[in-house]
């Protein structure tokens, strides 16, 4: 019932909508690659007689009627944005199966008791302003007023100024989703690591997804000549910095059980070959299965700036930007989906997630669960992601099926 040659073709076209044509995908939110995508995706939803609308944080629905019109819908989708020369399946892969769905049921006529929605998010990579699931999160009401005005890009414009540039009224209350309004949310997305390529499996199926705990650190040391200043007399930033970022890698290492701890982003003030580092910022960005192990690797983290402060005069600052907790799917759609895989004859397997989803958020409101399908040499956040469309189709037909048993 999958027609292949129209997901094709759906991720190929989305893969064009981009700010990095020779060099991976680049697709930030509330830009003009964004709106080219929405109006894309716009239209694949009104072609597949879909009622199209957008909620008060840009989240784009698609939404088939059910018998029962004021009954909870089952959801399905994923997310659209991208990482900076990132790759063409990322997000994209489990939005257009969510559409390659509904058509496959307006196709055959199938009828539902429940109404059926595909959504549409733009911000889930958090990218732009450094923060993340943000779309999931306005919908279970996990993100407030304030965050609109306090987190910025790099350009120094706030999420509620992008969001108004963009054509968007920003409105929470709108976006947010009343208790019981969703029985199911189900979100297919490629693995991004190589679990199920190394162990022969077409499928995975998601037990639990990490969680996320992110932070920003901020040094302010005083910068200086570089030929003229003594190495005593030195309040070198950087150096601090470099001391930090190490210990956050000894730190994930130490607490050990699949933690992990990375610093991906960090910005030098002056930046200048010949003047000595005065301002430095760096992101933290630590995950694990188990919410006591992250929470360790903050409190030896921050035991770590305590002690630099005693042996430097200099000043450190530390702000929390993000934290979601790890986050169980739901174990009788996991059974189903099993039944399924069996019943299709797919091989398959449970795993966790190591990377965090909009499923972590929607766990919190709906019965949630995640489909993986194979990541070619386990690569993403990488112009060479890859997953066959072969390996797709059948994650597409376990989500499928996975709806009629729902409905």
């Amino acid at each position: 019932m999958v027609n292949l040659n129209r997901v094709i073709k759906d991720i190929e076209t989305l893969s064009s909508f981009n700010a990095t044509p020779e060099n991976g995908v680049t697709r930030l939110s509330f830009t003009k690659e964004d709106k080219m995508a929405r109006e894309y995706i716009r239209e694949q939803m009104k072609n597949a007689g879909l009622k199209v609308w957008e909620d008060g944080y840009s989240n784009l629905f698609g939404r088939r009627e059910g018998k029962d019109p004021d009954a909870p819908v089952i959801m399905i989708g994923s997310h659209f944005d991208s990482v900076i020369n990132g790759g063409a399946f990322d997000g994209v892969a489990g939005l257009v199966a969510a559409l390659e769905v509904l058509r496959v049921f307006e196709e055959k006529n199938i009828e539902t008791y429940y109404p059926i929605e595909v959504v549409a998010m733009n911000d889930e990579e958090g990218v732009r302003f450094g923060t993340g699931v943000s779309n999931s999160r306005a919908m279970v009401g996990l993100m407030d007023e304030e965050e609109l005005d306090r987190v910025m890009d790099r350009d120094g414009v706030s999420l509620r100024k992008a969001m108004e540039n963009f054509g968007i009224t920003p409105d929470l209350k709108n976006a947010k989703r009343p208790e019981g309004s969703i029985k199911a949310f189900i979100e297919l997305h490629i693995e991004q690591g190589p679990i199920l390529e190394d162990n022969d499996k077409d499928i995975g199926l998601v037990e639990t997804i990490v969680g996320l705990d992110r932070y920003d650190v901020k040094i302010k040391g005083k910068s200086g000549h570089a030929g003229t200043t003594p190495m005593n007399n030195r309040q070198d930033a950087l150096v601090i910095a470099s001391k930090l970022i190490l210990s956050v890698n000894r730190i994930a290492k130490e607490v050990g059980d699949g933690t992990v701890g990375t610093v991906g982003e960090i910005q030098v003030s002056p930046n200048a070959s010949n003047v000595i580092p005065g301002h430095v910022e760096f992101s933290v960005d630590v995950r694990s299965t188990k919410e006591e192990n992250i929470k360790r690797v903050y409190d030896e983290f921050l035991k770590e700036i305590d002690n630099i402060k005693e042996e430097e005069d200099i000043d450190i600052e530390i702000t929390k930007s993000l934290y979601v907790p790890p986050v169980n799917m739901s174990e009788e759609i996991i059974d189903t989906m099993e039944k399924i895989s069996n019943r299709l004859g797919y091989k398959y397997m449970r795993m966790n997630s190591g990377a965090g989803h909009d499923a972590m958020n929607m766990a919190k409101i709906a019965e949630t669960s995640m489909i993986f399908v194979p990541s070619k040499n386990g690569l993403s956040h990488h112009p060479d992601e890859w997953t066959d469309y072969e390996d797709l189709k059948k994650g597409i037909e376990v989500m499928l099926n996975t709806v009629l048993e729902l409905r």
